[in-house]
């Protein structure tokens, strides 16, 4: 029997939401080891002078817990 622990992050990128995701899993690996999966639970963005400035997600990142 194994263990999945759940972390919910910001991800942020001046570039699309794709990025965000990608810049939140990165982030996590950095200290997070066994990440099994990703879900995206919400979209948003800020709007400066009728443009996207940020594109943001929140995701739920899943990982193994060592030992289970």
């Amino acid at each position: 029997m194994s263990v999945v622990k759940v972390v919910e992050l910001l991800g942020e990128s001046t570039t699309s939401w794709d990025h965000a995701i990608q810049e939140a899993i990165s982030a996590a690996s950095a200290t997070i080891r066994n990440i099994t999966g990703v879900e995206v639970l919400n979209m948003t963005a800020s709007v400066e002078d009728g443009k996207i400035k940020k594109y943001k997600a929140n995701v739920n990142v899943a990982f193994s817990v060592d030992g289970t």
